[in-house]
C-alpha cells in the first residue's frame, strides 16, 4: 500500500538519476522528440495571456443517478491498486456498476513521474478509452514498469497508447503537454488534501472514507448503502 507524497515542487521539478529536471524536460523524455517541438509548443506573450485554465474532469463509470457513488483514489504504479482492479473491481463492475447501482469515479494519485505519465496516456484517449487503457496499465503493471528505467517505461507506455488506437502524433502531444501535467498534479494535490488521502487504494463511498478491503466487506457496505437510500 503506497502513501502519496504531496509537495509543491512536483509541479516544477522531478528527479532523474539524481539530477533535478524541469517538468518540460522529463515530460518530453516520455516521448520521442519531434523536429522543432520546442518552437511548435512555444507560445507568444499574447497567447499565454489568453490561455484558458485547464479543467481536469473526473473519469467515471455507471449511471449518473446511481444511488451509491464510489470514488477510488488509486495510482497506476501501486501494486495494491493493481490487485484491486484484477479482483474486487471486476466483481464490483459486474454486480453494481453495470447494473446501475453504483457510480464509480477513479481519481489518480501520483507517487512519481511514471504514474503521472501513465495517467497522461490514459487520459489521452478521452473518456471513452480511459477505463480500457487503465485496465491495460494495471494488468501489465509489472511489465511496463520493468526495472524502472525512464526511457523503457516511456516506450512501454507509448506501446500501450498505440494498442488503444492512438498514433505517434497524438501520444507526442499528450506526453509533452506541460500545462496538462501541471494541472493534473494540482488537481491531484487539491483532491488528496481535501479528502485526507493517506494511502492507496482509498475509497470514498457516499462520503465515507474506507481503506482497501475484501470484496465481501465492500459488498456489505454497498448493500447497506443501497438499503438506506431506498428508504
Amino acid at each position: 500500500m503506497k502513501r502519496p507524497v504531496l509537495f509543491a515542487a512536483l509541479t516544477s521539478v522531478f528527479a532523474l538519476g539524481g539530477t533535478a529536471l524541469p517538468l518540460s524536460a522529463w515530460a518530453q523524455e516520455a516521448a520521442t522528440p519531434t523536429p522543432d517541438a520546442a518552437s511548435e509548443q512555444a507560445a507568444t506573450p499574447d497567447q499565454t495571456a489568453e490561455a484558458e485554465p485547464v479543467t481536469i474532469p473526473d473519469m467515471a463509470q455507471g449511471a449518473e443517478d446511481a444511488p451509491v457513488t464510489i470514488i477510488e483514489y488509486g495510482s497506476f504504479t501501486c501494486p495494491h491498486c493493481a490487485a484491486f482492479h484484477a479482483d474486487q473491481y471486476q466483481q464490483l463492475k459486474t454486480d453494481y456498476i453495470d447494473t446501475g447501482k453504483v457510480r464509480f469515479v477513479f481519481r489518480e494519485v501520483y507517487f512519481d513521474r511514471f504514474g503521472l505519465w501513465a495517467s497522461m496516456i490514459a487520459r489521452c484517449g478521452g473518456e471513452m478509452r480511459f477505463f480500457g487503457i487503465s485496465d491495460i496499465l494495471y494488468d501489465t503493471q509489472r511489465e511496463w514498469i520493468g526495472e524502472g528505467d525512464p526511457a523503457a517505461i516511456a516506450d512501454n507506455l507509448r506501446r500501450i497508447g498505440k494498442t488503444a488506437g492512438m498514433d505517434d502524433a497524438t501520444l507526442d502531444a499528450c506526453l509533452k503537454d506541460e500545462t496538462q501535467a501541471e494541472a493534473l498534479v494540482a488537481w491531484y494535490t487539491e483532491n488528496a488534501e481535501r479528502d485526507g488521502i493517506q494511502s492507496t487504494p482509498t475509497f470514498i463511498i457516499n462520503g465515507e472514507t474506507h481503506s482497501n478491503m475484501a470484496y465481501e466487506e465492500l459488498q456489505q457496505i454497498l448493500e447497506a448503502e443501497l438499503t438506506e437510500t431506498a428508504q
